[in-house]
């Protein structure tokens, strides 16, 4: 690797090999070569003069890409497509007359873009099933253990440890639904000509709508596609790219709130990412265990979701039929989300194979709240051994505060249980209080939501996509 020039931190430290080829010149160039011998074969179909032996002369070289006398012709004239075209036709002499006939440099270049982002969303989709898959392994396993939730950041009412996994799921099952609807929904361009009238191909084929509609469909089934786009200008409408990086953008929110909701409990100490025999956690300070993971996951999110208002902005720009001016955006804009979210989810297959939970300490962050949450059941009990509701909710409060003055400004322990035990009118002692006490008794239906959510939602989804399952994570650093 070259040391002296700038490389694209996605290619030496975050996104995979898989995904990195995918949008590679070797990956573009021979699905270039793919669209030109689709092209050859539906238009020979339809009654254009191109044999059989041309037909083989492009297919014997679909991968064997000349790039050298491509380069050297770009040089000549400036355009990446008719270098290609150029160089194709060396290595087919026979068939050069009929490589890109009828066709505007959007035939290969927009057709590619599509199938280059549906072989992404299938990596993404895969991954993220994948994710899914530990996810909800974690939230079943810890479905009944108590856990202190917060509102504002506050302490309220309990969950559960697999109930607050269930949250992060429910949204990653969210946008498995929209990454499906985003690969169900594509379309490619097809052969529309330089301003999308197919003006080339009424040339060509004579004015013969259903030839040139046949073309059209059979180069959608040989790129695996039951649809082109009904109706464009030169370009398939850069919406598309919009929606598509919105849909990774989802995913990047959610893996945003993933790793922000692990950064805190990591600050709690009560779950952490894995950390490794031989990881530092910090230069300066050796006992540190910092989330460093959960980090970049929130860093390359932040990055995604500011990544889509570039497709927007290119979408609403276009003048007319095509203008230019989308092409170096969009090469590096769309690039890169997938990139960055394949980052994301290699990140997170690392960290929810291997997260780390404190029970004991989970526990006793509960018990030093639990006596205020549940001072209305102990106030309860304590009316139905003959206590005046009135004077007992009075004297609880007036408890909770001191305890709370206690907790906050001497920092001692929550003497709440103790002020009350002392209370004769409460008539309870610190056993029967203690039953009352119960963890478990205050966290809601959260197993039952957990057990719902994965018999309704996921295993069913796991299951019918089983043979994607079983990823481990590629991390470079």
């Amino acid at each position: 690797m070259a040391h002296d020039t700038y490389t694209s931190p996605f290619q030496t430290r975050y996104a995979s090999k898989e995904m990195q080829y995918i949008f590679s010149e070797d990956n573009k160039f021979k699905t270039w070569r793919r669209l030109w011998i689709a092209l050859a074969k539906a238009e020979q179909k339809q009654g254009l003069p191109i044999t059989d032996a041309q037909i083989a002369e492009l297919e014997a070289h679909k991968d064997d890409i000349n790039y050298d006398v491509a380069a050297a012709r770009e040089k000549e004239c400036r355009h990446d497509v008719m270098s290609h075209v150029y160089a194709y036709g060396v290595q087919c002499p026979e068939a050069k007359g009929i490589i890109h006939l009828g066709a505007t440099s959007c035939y290969v270049g927009d057709n590619t873009d599509i199938l280059v982002m549906r072989e992404g969303l299938e990596v993404v989709r895969r991954k993220l099933l994948n994710v899914m898959a530990l996810l909800a392994e974690f939230a079943d396993e810890y479905k009944a253990m108590p856990a202190l939730a917060y509102t504002h950041l506050q302490p309220a009412q309990l969950t559960t440890v697999g109930k607050r996994a269930a949250l992060w799921l429910g949204e990653l099952y969210m946008d498995y639904a929209e990454i499906e609807t985003r690969i169900k929904g594509l379309a490619l361009l097809g052969s529309k000509g330089t301003t999308g009238t197919q003006a080339s191909f009424v040339e060509l084929f004579e004015g013969d709508d259903a030839k040139i509609k046949a073309v059209e469909a059979d180069i959608a089934a040989a790129l695996g596609f039951e649809k082109v786009v009904p109706v464009s200008g030169q370009t398939y409408s850069r919406k598309v790219d919009y929606n598509v990086l919105s849909a990774l953008s989802g995913v990047a929110q959610s893996a945003m709130k993933f790793g922000n909701d692990m950064r805190l409990l990591a600050n709690f100490k009560e779950m952490e990412e894995p950390f490794e025999k031989n990881q530092i956690g910090s230069s300066a300070m050796p006992y540190k265990r910092n989330p460093m993971r959960c980090e970049r996951i929130c860093a390359l999110a932040r990055y995604v979701m500011i990544d889509v208002l570039n497709p927007a902005f290119t979408a609403g720009t276009q003048w007319f039929e095509r203008t230019l001016d989308d092409s170096a955006n969009k090469r590096v804009a769309v690039a890169e989300g997938f990139l960055a979210v394949d980052a994301i989810l290699n990140i997170m297959l690392n960290v929810c194979d291997g997260l780390v939970v404190y029970p004991k300490v989970i526990r006793s962050r509960i018990m030093a709240e639990l006596p205020f949450m549940a001072s209305e059941n102990i106030m309860m009990s304590a009316v139905k051994k003959g206590g005046d509701r009135q004077e007992l909710h009075e004297k609880i409060r007036v408890y909770a505060q001191q305890a709370a003055k206690v907790v906050k400004e001497e920092g001692g322990k929550n003497d709440l249980i103790e002020r009350i035990c002392a209370d004769s009118s409460f008539g309870l002692d610190y056993e029967e209080i203690e039953a009352i006490l119960k963890p478990e008794d205050f966290t809601g239906r959260s197993a039952a939501q957990v057990e719902e959510f994965l018999a309704d939602c996921i295993r069913p989804l796991l299951e019918e996509n089983r043979a994607l399952l079983g990823e481990k994570a590629e991390l470079s650093v």
